[in-house]
């Protein structure tokens, strides 16, 4: 799977171009992003693509230094699931 990762966005697109799935992560601060908000296109839905984007996402927070502050309900909840990054939440 291909994620194309921007500054504050990793998403997943088909061949043609249409977004299939993203994660959105705005600068609170210079050290801290919002994870504000996760989708998934309905036609990858149950197959874990959510919690690629936040593997990825965790990944992207080590390599730069950053701390998350999740306010979307997904990121919330795998953070809570997944205890071993409770380092990159503020």
């Amino acid at each position: 799977m291909n994620f194309t990762h921007e500054e504050n966005k990793i998403a997943l697109y088909s061949d043609t171009g249409s977004l299939l799935a993203e994660i959105t992560f705005p600068n609170i601060d210079e050290n801290t992003v919002d994870v504000d908000h996760t989708f998934v296109d309905a036609s990858l839905r149950g197959q874990g693509i959510a919690g690629k984007l936040m593997q990825e996402l965790v990944s992207d927070l080590e390599k730069r230094g950053l701390k998350a502050v999740p306010t979307c309900s997904y990121a919330q909840g795998w953070f809570e699931k997944h205890k071993e990054y409770a380092h990159l939440v503020k």
